[in-house]
């Protein structure tokens, strides 16, 4: 099994003509996805090599039978995009998108939630079950099947532990990229419910980093009601305080969110913090 997606995952790419749109649907389709279509407004009745291009996401969902979307808009447009997804038969959105206002973010989390749909991200990379499904930007080719499930603030953290765990011969069964903003869709508790239920997830990999509160809330749960091995990885551990570190969640201010709270949180819990991404998989064996 796997969390959210699977082999039978229909998509479609909101932004589909655009050049990252594009780029990736094409490279969705590569990797076996299901990739059934895509959406820019305006050029209805269009294709992008075998995949039609629809003017609205409810159409294009009710033509094609899509359960999810992937939204590959600029900032100024992700708001609507993530609304008429939600406002159609899609159950499951990605926003890929980065720089949506925090305000406009807090309107569209009660939105996604009042309306019984699932978000990721947005700025984020997506998420990936290797050999099934992939939603988004990640390199398809670090990925193998497996029963590590990795949960992700960072992008590109994802890909190198993902590497290294491949390298170990340690496979995947879901990797997702939550997003760096102070407010995403999914969170890591969320992410990790999922992951106790599913029977193929042996063990997690959370890669967080400083600022906000999301891993302290995770340790809690962690400790409290999550049965399988965990392993992390916090980013930024040398960041100065009141200094926000690439992302916008990215920001330290009092004592949580630095990143000795953090690997305290998780000490608590009882769940190993490594030093470096490539002690991921000695940390998971051990």
């Amino acid at each position: 099994m796997s969390i959210l997606v699977n082999a039978d995952t229909k998509v479609i790419v909101q932004g589909i003509t655009g050049r990252d749109g594009s780029f990736h649907a094409r490279s969705m389709l590569a990797y076996g996805t299901k990739v059934v279509g895509g959406v820019t407004p305006g050029k209805g009745g269009q294709s992008l090599d075998s995949m039609p291009v629809f003017d609205g996401v409810d159409e294009a969902a009710r033509a094609t039978g899509a359960d999810a979307s992937v939204i590959f808009v600029p900032a100024r447009f992700a708001s609507a995009a993530i609304r008429e997804a939600a406002d159609s038969p899609i159950r499951l959105i990605v926003c890929i998108t980065e720089g949506v206002p925090l305000v406009e973010m807090a309107q569209n989390y009660r939105y996604i939630k009042e309306r019984g749909k699932v978000l990721v991200g947005p700025n984020c990379p997506g998420l990936i079950s290797p050999g099934k499904c992939k939603i988004g930007i990640m390199p398809g080719q670090i990925h193998a099947p497996g029963g590590v499930g990795v949960i992700s603030r960072s992008g590109t953290l994802t890909y190198e532990i993902v590497y290294n765990l491949t390298k170990a011969g340690l496979g995947q069964s879901t990797c997702i990229g939550i997003g760096g903003d102070p407010i995403t869709g999914l969170s890591f508790v969320e992410v990790l419910q999922l992951y106790e239920k599913d029977p193929d997830t042996e063990s997690v990999v959370l890669i967080g980093e400083i600022g906000g509160e999301a891993e302290e809330e995770a340790a809690d749960y962690i400790k409290r009601s999550f049965s399988k091995k965990v392993v992390a990885f916090i980013a930024g551990r040398t960041a100065p305080p009141e200094k926000k570190m690439g992302h916008a969640g990215a920001i330290i201010s009092g004592s949580r969110g630095t990143p000795d709270s953090k690997i305290k949180a998780f000490g608590d819990a009882g769940v190993p913090v490594v030093d470096r991404p490539d002690q991921v998989p000695e940390a998971l064996r051990g």
